[in-house]
């Protein structure tokens, strides 16, 4: 049972039993609740204030864990701008020297990407800075890695139009060693076997018997196969690209058409003695931007060292052109 309190009367000098109201009960209750609550907020307040929750020890883990993972990405991203760097030196001054283009400049390749703010919803966390500096390096990256995936685009269209030029360009006789009877007359200034005067000749003769295939020199399209052609009887003309173009006079027979595409090694004629001519041969020319030029220049898949040198020599010769 609950203890009974007294009091001491002050008027009669006596011990009074002490009887609490609802009242005073419930006055006494509400101070002992509000001293328990104010202890209470003073408790957790220190506790937050020095002393981490659960919750926040594991945040602060997740936080340390993502600090290490931002350290191991800025490694990844100065490994990769190493080795981009390595491929843009390459690009430059290998791939770019050998076909004969530009390098990319430099403030095009590390030019700044977006605006001041471009970064700002990264802003306002502890690791902001942190966070912001690998999204730069990384946008950075991204862009010289798209520029550089360009220049290997152009790369690849200049190899294919190598490839192209290379099976274009004239590189073989016209008439096959085999065929050959001889190197009648070379490029300059000779004696025309009808006027006896002499005049630039423009190309080079190759005689052999009539009816000895002529074929293609480089890949190309028939542009003018005809008769009557500056006295050079049946004459076909072959446009290669890239400024080039082929002339094999005094045919005996033509075997293509204008517009047809032909293949270096094709055959597209036969030798024969037609227009002005003292026999039967080829008069084989390569023009370079409508100008003609020495074929013999023109001849190095066909011949080896030894015979190229020796048709160097026969070529160079002061003789009697054929036509």
């Amino acid at each position: 049972m609950p203890r009974s309190k007294f009091k001491v009367n002050l008027h009669s000098l006596e011990f009074e039993k002490v009887t609490m109201s609802w009242r005073d009960r419930f006055r006494i209750i509400g101070y002992y609740t509000l001293a328990l609550s104010v202890f209470a907020v003073i408790v957790l307040f220190v506790a937050y204030s020095y002393f981490p929750s659960p919750r926040e020890l594991m945040l602060m883990r997740e936080n340390k864990q993502y600090a290490l993972q931002f350290e191991l990405l800025n490694e990844k991203v100065h490994q990769l701008n190493r080795v981009l760097a390595d491929l843009e030196e390459r690009d430059d001054n290998i791939y770019r020297t050998i076909f004969e283009t530009e390098p990319i400049p430099k403030e095009k390749r590390i030019a700044g990407i977006g605006g001041s703010n471009r970064y700002e919803d990264l802003q306002g966390y502890n690791n902001a800075g942190t966070i912001i500096e690998t999204s730069k390096k990384i946008d950075v990256l991204g862009r010289r890695l798209y520029i550089q995936s360009k220049s290997y685009d152009e790369l690849y269209k200049l190899a294919r139009s190598k490839e192209e030029m290379l099976a274009s360009i004239p590189a073989i006789q016209p008439i096959s060693n085999k065929d050959l009877t001889r190197i009648a007359s070379g490029f300059g200034f000779r004696i025309h076997p009808v006027y006896k005067t002499w005049r630039m000749h423009t190309g080079i003769d190759f005689t052999a018997p009539t009816g000895t295939p002529i074929y293609a020199t480089g890949d190309g399209k028939v542009i003018n196969p005809q008769s009557g052609f500056s006295g050079y009887g049946k004459t076909i003309v072959i446009d290669h690209g890239f400024g080039y173009q082929t002339l094999y006079a005094h045919c005996s027979k033509i075997i293509v058409k204008s517009g047809q595409k032909v293949k270096r090694g094709q055959i597209i004629g036969y030798v024969g003695n037609t227009g002005i001519s003292t026999g039967p041969h080829v008069h084989y020319e390569v023009l370079k931007n409508g100008e003609p030029v020495n074929p013999v220049n023109f001849f190095y898949q066909d011949l080896s060292p030894e015979e190229y040198e020796k048709v160097i020599e026969i070529s160079s010769r002061a003789n009697q052109a054929m036509s």
